[in-house]
């Protein structure tokens, strides 16, 4: 069988894992998380991370969160959906695995300028 140009091979590919069997069915987080909401592994999260009854992702956003990062810097580092990585990070606050810091003013936009510099430095990752 062969293949187009724009196909890869199934080990080019990687693991195909649909984003609703890594929420479980959920497209909303259980609280409302800004994707600039900043992320930190607390004490309790690096002890989770070491265990395998914690899912794969979750200990991988625990690794990860040991430095601060946005919710828009995990879902680009792990390579997931965004509505994904709100899902498991809420999950993740809501255990005490990881501390979630909140903007000071949720309605605050920021200007298209800084959105242009975010969106530059996500497509450099």
């Amino acid at each position: 069988m062969s293949r187009g140009d724009d196909e890869l091979p199934e080990a080019e590919a990687g693991p195909v894992v649909r984003p609703y069997a890594v929420t479980g069915g959920r497209t909303r987080p259980t609280s409302t998380l800004e994707i600039v909401a900043l992320v930190a592994t607390t004490s309790r999260g690096l002890g989770a991370a070491r265990s395998p009854s914690l899912p794969p992702e979750q200990r991988e956003i625990a690794f990860l969160c040991r430095h601060l990062q946005s919710v828009a810097e995990i879902s680009a580092h792990l390579d997931l959906p965004l509505g994904v990585a709100q899902v498991l990070v809420a999950d993740m606050a809501s255990a005490g695995f990881v501390a979630v810091h909140r903007p000071e003013r949720p309605d605050w936009r920021p200007d298209s300028e800084l959105l242009r510099k975010v969106l530059d430095g996500l497509q450099r990752l």
